[in-house]
């Protein structure tokens, strides 16, 4: 078996721990703490958050579209791909080593959307971008961590919480969507969504496009 070999390394701001970068032939993986936060071969259900998005939102020209987490660029491409021309999507990545990572290694494996014209990079904490304005965003896409039952980071539970889920309502246009990525179910998150004023709608996907893989969860709440 070809072993891995470690492209980078880097200190996570609040994590006690460092995030890597390793590749192994054609396959990558970014760890922390050990443990896998996403694989250059399972990015099904990270298309499918961009892609079940871009359907539900009812006004289709000028968008404008947040994208929390950027991970392989793999969400950010499928969001190009499903929007208009003059659509703007601002990624906000807490992480700066993962933005480098996505130019120098990564942005190959997506069809590198940083390169986009589209697009716009915040390196900031994606609660800090939503909570800067109201009524700006026609959908705001959360792969953060593991989803609502954080992994990496503790602070992720300010984005999920009735806190952080009022800040993203208000930061929403009338119509607009909260898509959440997440690892499994979580029916004290589809709760809490519901008592901040969303409509929700809960969606299994697989890991991989082809239909194999784990089964993964993502939430689409809508702002009425």
């Amino acid at each position: 078996m070809i072993p891995w070999e470690e492209l980078d390394r880097s200190e996570v701001s609040g994590h006690e721990g460092e995030i890597t970068l390793r590749k192994r032939d054609t396959e990558f993986s970014i760890r922390i703490a050990g443990k896998e936060l996403m694989n250059s071969r399972r990015h099904g259900s990270e298309d499918a958050l961009a892609e079940l998005t871009c359907r539900r939102i009812k006004r289709k020209s000028g968008l404008r579209i947040l994208i929390g987490g950027l991970g392989m660029g793999y969400t950010l491409a499928a969001a190009l791909e499903n929007s208009e021309p003059n659509t703007r999507i601002t990624v906000s990545e807490l992480i700066p080593a993962v933005v480098r990572w996505n130019r120098e290694y990564l942005g190959h494996l997506a069809g590198m959307p940083l390169d986009d014209s589209r697009v716009s990079v915040e390196e900031e904490d994606v609660g800090e971008t939503i909570r800067k304005r109201k009524f700006i965003w026609d959908a705001i896409l959360l792969d953060v961590d593991n989803g609502p039952d954080g992994l990496a980071r503790k602070a992720n539970d300010r984005l999920y919480g009735r806190a952080g889920l009022r800040a993203s309502f208000s930061a929403l246009r009338p119509g607009g969507i909260l898509a959440v990525w997440s690892s499994g179910s979580d029916e004290a998150f589809t709760r809490r969504l519901k008592q901040c004023g969303f409509q929700t709608e809960t969606i299994t996907v697989r890991a991989r496009k082809s239909g194999k893989g784990g089964r993964h969860i993502i939430w689409l709440a809508g702002k009425p």
